[in-house]
């Protein structure tokens, strides 16, 4: 199994209502992608990351997967705010 097929059978594990997710191979490894979903109508980019190859060859390779995802989502979902404190002048 390559490492691309390896984290493509590792999303199929998981679904969300708000996001899909993608992968493709990358220099360093897979990029995996998460994007909104298009049904909601709003413009958001993309968030990818890079797993590396080494990341991949580990024997905790779905544990350490899941934990990136969740942390990743959490990230993404921080970048989608338009206003914040920190932001008003």
């Amino acid at each position: 199994m390559s490492n691309l097929e390896k984290v493509l059978a590792e999303l199929a594990r998981y679904e969300h209502p708000l996001f899909n997710f993608g992968a493709e191979n990358c220099a360093n490894g897979v990029q995996v992608t998460i994007a909104l979903k298009p049904e909601f109508g709003v413009s958001v980019h993309e968030y990818r990351f890079v797993i590396s190859d080494r990341e991949l060859a580990t024997q905790k390779f779905a544990w350490d997967f899941e934990r990136q995802l969740f942390n990743y989502l959490h990230d993404y979902l921080v970048e989608m705010f338009t206003l914040t404190p920190e932001t008003i002048l």
